[in-house]
């Protein structure tokens, strides 16, 4: 039961991208480029990418079954959970009113931000949380997609986002980027050190595979609570994070402990990791998304912005040294934004 989760784009899908280390963002559009493939990854958890869907010739007549979630009058059909132009708002008074590239985007190329990143802008593990990053950071990186500097790479989004990101305008990018920056980032997950962990599957996310359980090796298995309440896009649903056992001492000890692998990360993004200035803060992100942004970095999709400066950082990192670095990092609080709420 997936309701389009794989298939919703939005403009700003990238914009939470929360491991670079970034003086004042630049603001530039420059000359677009093509669209480049993912770089090869040893770490395909953090890319749950699944076949792509085989288009059915006979499709059945849309359901007409009104779904709904707790602590909301709201109700919609799954085909209302799935409208690129209109998506779901379950809990539209926790938040401001979105304006219209959030809500309702621009047909035919660019879908509303809140179908992918919901309202709130906390979005799912493998969509981008952008809910309180800078409104430069955020604009920085749609234009670093349109010029083609960034690749990319989160597993719901793919090429199409840089058709998206083109597509987009200056006052949509800036509108969106302005809203989404007034919003309280509140982590919607749970980190679990485990030695073993349900067996999954990917639909358009990670999901459990039947009821066995398997060894966690040197990953992190990032998850839905509920996974019905996660697919039909309500923005109170939250996470597990399962990650391996002793991980967030390591991870703790590279972080913020001189070592020859790589530079403390408050050098950069602040004091207890919640961001400086329009350094976006890392404390409390998805660890699924940590991975994706450092592995990103030193495969060289992440070339936008000030990206070559933190190519040095990550570029001695192993793979168990980001496993740890993510976990450590997601399991911080981040700073309460101080403006509007959720």
């Amino acid at each position: 039961m997936n309701f389009g989760l794989r298939y919703g784009y939005s403009a700003l899908a990238v914009a939470a991208l929360a491991t670079i280390c970034l003086a004042p963002a630049r603001i530039s559009a420059q000359a677009p480029a093509a669209a480049a493939p993912a770089p090869t990854t040893t770490l395909p958890w953090a890319y749950p990418v699944g076949p792509p869907a085989v288009p059915n010739p006979n499709p059945p007549p849309p359901d007409p079954t009104i779904l709904h979630v707790p602590n909301s009058s709201k109700g919609y059909t799954r085909a209302q959970i799935g409208d690129g132009f209109n998506p779901p708002d379950w809990h539209p008074e926790s938040h401001p009113t979105p304006p219209d590239v959030v809500a309702h985007g621009r047909r035919e190329d660019v879908r509303a931000c809140a179908l992918c990143h919901l309202a709130n802008g906390m979005g799912h593990p493998e969509s981008s949380s952008i809910a309180g990053l800078p409104a430069t950071y955020i604009e920085q990186q749609v234009l670093d997609m349109k010029d083609g500097s960034r690749k990319p790479t989160e597993p719901a989004f793919g090429g199409s986002m840089i058709k998206i990101a083109k597509a987009s305008n200056e006052a949509e990018i800036k509108t969106a980027a302005e809203y989404f920056s007034r919003m309280t980032y509140k982590p919607s997950h749970r980190i679990v050190e485990a030695k073993m962990v349900p067996k999954t599957k990917v639909q358009g996310m990670l999901v459990p595979d039947g009821k066995e359980m398997e060894p966690i090796g040197m990953r992190i298995i990032e998850m839905a609570e509920d996974l019905e309440r996660t697919e039909k896009r309500d923005e109170t649903s939250g996470y597990v994070a399962y990650v391996p056992p002793g991980a967030l001492k390591k991870g703790e000890a590279l972080v913020t402990k001189a070592n020859s692998k790589t530079t403390q990360c408050a050098i950069c993004h602040g004091e207890n990791l919640k961001g400086l200035g329009n350094v976006p803060f890392l404390a409390g992100r998805s660890p699924s998304l940590l991975i994706r942004q450092m592995n990103d970095i030193k495969t060289g999709s992440r070339n936008g912005g000030y990206a070559p400066l933190m190519k040095g950082v990550v570029e001695k990192l192993s793979n168990e040294d980001m496993v740890y670095i993510a976990a450590y990092v997601s399991s911080l609080k981040p700073a309460a934004a101080s403006a509007a709420t959720h």
